[in-house]
């Protein structure tokens, strides 16, 4: 058996972190490619070493001083090194990055390499190869990431590798120039060396004892989710959670290779498996609750809209010719609503609404602002009846107006919408009904 495992910044922060996550891998001869993520924040308060590089690079295109601002870097490096008791150096490699830094290499580069250097921190420290992730992972000129030939080279250099650590977060394109994921990429290189070596499972180490059902900050306590669906993730994961980067899924699921999300501070707990199906039933009839505020609703009514045809059409193309995105689209016999961001409908509201009214000349255009969506998800909610009448009545007993409703045709989601104001209380509810009420 073969496994990948990714380490976040919280869990590498500290020499007294990266002994914890030395216990880890030495614990199970199996746990063979490590992917490092930055240090993070050792404390509340404290700057994770992506923003000090940030703040770094950009004191050096702007033609500061930055020695102050690097020497600080270096020296959270020294930290780590000296608490490990390690005889091993980044000397030369900062030397390599003030130069880079003054030929102005670019943000990216700048910014991977709180990676690139704790990635040789870890590589010295557990006596495994390091393994540089621009010559294995390779970006399009355009800048989309080459999943093909990302996972025929990464293939072929980790062949013959008994160990090996790989930086996440950044690749390169074809001439070597550094390009980095988006925040939080080092969870898609995981997935990417665990798709590329086809690997029995990929284990990603944080500070959380897995999916938690819904956001601590907005119940406290979550239970934990024992095991969960790509497919559940996906949904949770585009409307706000954020254990995993969404991106991450795509290569272990193309693979069928399981994630496993553990928690660097308590390894004993199993955390959560994520899958491509199961045969468990889930512990409660909702897997999560995710959601987001800042939506805006526009409803267009028309008599007999439903024998016009191509409506949908013409005022979709009204909101694609203005850039906007739609989130979701519940619709009636003589009335269609579309949800959108609100920042981005806001810019170019006018021409919007004037658009969809030359296009289809509707009876009515109403626009509703300032409203959250939740997504309640959960692969049991379609063997239990009543779960949309559950979710109502509990934001009725919370005294709380549902604006909006829209279930998938895979029964898989419910999508609620509420106003901003009620979003918190709303989560809090629907926890209480589906949870709560189960445990007690």
């Amino acid at each position: 058996m073969r496994k990948v495992v990714k380490f976040g910044g919280s869990s590498l922060a500290t020499a007294a972190q990266f002994e914890k996550v030395g216990n880890i891998i030495r614990a199970d001869k199996d746990r063979r490619f490590v992917v490092p993520s930055a240090p993070g924040r050792r404390f509340d308060g404290d700057t994770k070493v992506t923003d000090m590089l940030y703040g770094c690079y950009a004191a050096a295109e702007a033609g500061e001083d930055f020695s102050a601002k690097l020497e600080a870097i270096h020296d959270r490096y020294r930290e780590i090194i000296t608490g490990l008791g390690l005889d091993f150096s980044l000397d030369e490699d900062f030397a390599l990055i003030r130069e880079n830094f003054e030929a102005k290499a670019g943000a990216d580069y700048a910014a991977s390499r709180g990676e690139y250097l704790n990635g040789k921190v870890m590589a010295a420290y557990l006596d495994y190869e390091f393994v540089d992730a621009a010559t294995v992972i390779r970006f399009d000129e355009d800048g989309t990431f080459a999943a093909e030939e990302t996972d025929e080279m990464m293939a072929a250099r980790l062949a013959s590798c008994e160990n090996a650590v790989i930086p996440g977060f950044y690749g390169a394109y074809a001439d070597g120039r550094v390009k980095t994921f988006s925040r939080g990429g080092s969870d898609i290189t995981g997935s990417i060396v665990a798709r590329a070596l086809r690997v029995d499972l990929y284990e990603n180490w944080t500070d959380v004892s897995g999916f938690l059902v819904t956001d601590p900050h907005l119940v406290e306590n979550p239970e934990v989710v024992d095991i969960i669906t790509y497919r559940e993730l996906r949904e949770l994961s585009y409307m706000g959670a954020s254990v995993l980067h969404e991106e991450a899924i795509f290569p272990v699921r193309k693979a069928g290779i399981p994630i496993n999300i553990r928690n660097t501070n308590h390894p004993e707990d199993p955390g959560t498996m994520i899958v491509a199906t199961t045969s468990r039933k889930p512990r409660f009839t909702i897997t999560g609750i995710a959601g987001k505020k800042g939506f805006v609703a526009v409803t267009i009514d028309k008599d007999m809209m439903n024998s016009e045809i191509g409506f949908c059409r013409k005022v979709l193309s009204v909101f694609e010719e203005n850039n906007i995105s739609i989130e979701h689209m519940p619709s009636g016999i003589d009335t269609m609503c579309i949800l959108v961001h609100q920042d981005e409908f806001q810019e170019h509201e006018q021409v919007v609404l004037s658009g969809i009214q030359r296009a289809v000349d509707p009876d009515f255009i109403g626009v509703e602002p300032d409203l959250a969506l939740i997504a309640v998800v959960g692969r049991g909610m379609r063997e239990m009846r009543g779960t949309a009448g559950r979710i109502f009545s509990a934001l009725a007993h919370a005294k709380i107006n549902c604006r909006m409703i829209d279930q998938g045709s895979s029964e898989l989601n419910i999508i609620i919408g509420v106003a901003n104001e009620d979003f918190e209380k709303a989560t809090q509810a629907i926890y209480d009904i589906f949870i709560l009420t189960q445990l007690q």
